[in-house]
């Protein structure tokens, strides 16, 4: 079992890897053959009906899988060893299913024409995705995504969560990840309609998940995180309290 466990684990991480470089060209409307404004074009209230309830649907799943009181429940269909992949399984086949149905809606909002400002808005997105990246190696890329799980299932050995760490960029920000999301959604050189759309209400998804992630973390590191908090900002570096 621990060998299917660990194969299982990584092709849930190869697929959710695939739509995480889909979502590079998707965003920023680059390379890959459908982009937020390439595709299905339609009426402007079927469009903003799609893809809300596409984002909606997305939003939902990372959630309400993220919430210790639905991993209780859910651990005792599938193994725990596995339970992490499934969940990016899962995130990867909703972010594939955003891509294949979004409505493009693409009436320009602004446009740069700027070549030195278009330059910096490219290198900003690139840095969005390059933050949230490193970031998931700041606190543990294998973990987070399911295979440090399966691979200690494979050896026998039991879990262990992972200790609270305040290094690299979680010392000026407490979600650089979701920093990294917000850089590169907004970075663009030109902003269709869909595109804002989009990107406000992944923004607001992100608010509202670090909200549910802060309680949990609370609820676990109380102390520890209580102080993190109260010294580390948000989102946006402002300068970190000392103390």
């Amino acid at each position: 079992m621990g060998l299917i466990a660990a194969v299982y684990g990584v092709i849930c991480y190869v697929i959710f890897l695939g739509s995480f470089l889909y979502a590079i060209g998707f965003v920023g409307d680059l390379v890959v053959p459908k982009t937020i404004d390439s595709g299905t074009i339609a009426p402007l209230h079927e469009a903003l009906a799609v893809d809300i309830v596409l984002l909606g649907i997305f939003a939902v799943q990372h959630s309400v899988m993220a919430r210790p009181g639905f991993k209780a429940v859910w651990t005792r269909i599938v193994p725990r060893s596995v339970e992490r992949s499934t969940y990016v399984l899962c995130a990867s086949l909703l972010l594939a299913l955003i891509y294949w149905k979004w409505h493009a809606i693409p009436t320009v909002v602004w446009h740069v024409s700027s070549p030195a400002v278009n330059v910096l808005l490219l290198a900003l997105f690139a840095l969005g995705w390059l933050i949230l990246l490193l970031s998931t190696f700041m606190i543990n890329h294998f973990d987070l995504f399911g295979l440090r799980q399966v691979y200690l299932r494979m050896r026998g050995l039991e879990y262990t969560p992972l200790n609270f760490k305040q290094w690299g960029f979680y010392r000026f920000v407490r979600h650089p990840i979701m920093l990294g999301f917000v850089i590169a959604f907004w970075a663009a050189p030109q902003m269709s309609l869909g595109h804002l759309v989009f990107s406000i209400a992944t923004t607001g998804y992100i608010l509202v998940g670090i909200f549910l992630e802060e309680r949990d973390l609370m609820k676990y590191h109380s102390a520890e995180y209580g102080a993190y908090r109260a010294r580390v900002p948000m989102l946006f570096p402002t300068g970190a309290k000392r103390g």
